[in-house]
């Protein structure tokens, strides 16, 4: 990545890539204002893989815990990740615009619980929620494409070479090799051997 010192070039936002974020070679990064929300406080709190594509629209909304791995060759091309435990993608994935990805739930189920707490959230710096509620790392294996607006939510795993289709809720684990949709995300079908290139899964 062309850049000066932890800061870019062509940015149009006037920040930095944070100390604890591991830029590997040839990854690209098209702003720092996608570390706006990164609170991240471990010495390797994200890793953006070698040849991965990081584009503007793209938020990484780490907590103080939270670490975010990302493989090699992956195109983020816009969307929210909310991680405050752990979040990993794995190489040659492709996520669409507008994904969300959360391991936990910043706010309670409980009604009164919730109301405490957004009320709670102006007094804080940047009006920011509280602590996350449980955590369950979400993991995304290789080679997988996530279509846009689809929402992934905690603990799941979605098992390489699938494919999840646009404006999807996944609320549990998808399979390798298997074709989801909808909300919630249910099964469409499996990929069969010939769709699938097994040097790239």
């Amino acid at each position: 990545m062309a850049a000066s010192g932890r800061t870019i070039p062509w940015d149009w936002h006037p920040g930095v890539i944070p100390d604890n974020v591991v830029v590997e070679e040839g990854a690209y990064i098209e702003t720092t204002y996608s570390f706006e929300l990164f609170r991240g406080q471990s010495p390797e709190a994200m890793r953006i893989g070698r040849g991965s594509t990081v584009y503007s629209g793209v938020m990484f909304d780490v907590g103080p815990k939270g670490r975010v791995d990302i493989g090699a060759y992956t195109l983020l091309n816009g969307g929210r990740f909310i991680c405050d435990e752990l979040l990993e993608i794995g190489d040659y994935c492709f996520i669409s615009w507008n994904v969300v990805f959360m391991d936990a739930y910043r706010l309670p189920f409980d009604p009164e619980a919730r109301r405490a707490e957004l009320m709670r959230a102006p007094r804080r710096e940047r009006r920011r929620l509280g602590e996350a509620l449980s955590p369950k790392p979400i993991s995304i294996g290789r080679n997988v494409w996530i279509g846009f607006d689809a929402c992934i939510l905690p603990g799941v795993t979605i098992g390489e070479c699938s494919i999840v289709g646009a404006r999807s809720v996944v609320f549990e684990d998808i399979e390798p090799y298997t074709v989801v949709a909808g909300n919630p995300a249910r099964f469409i079908r499996r990929l069969e051997a010939e769709e699938i290139d097994y040097n790239e899964c």
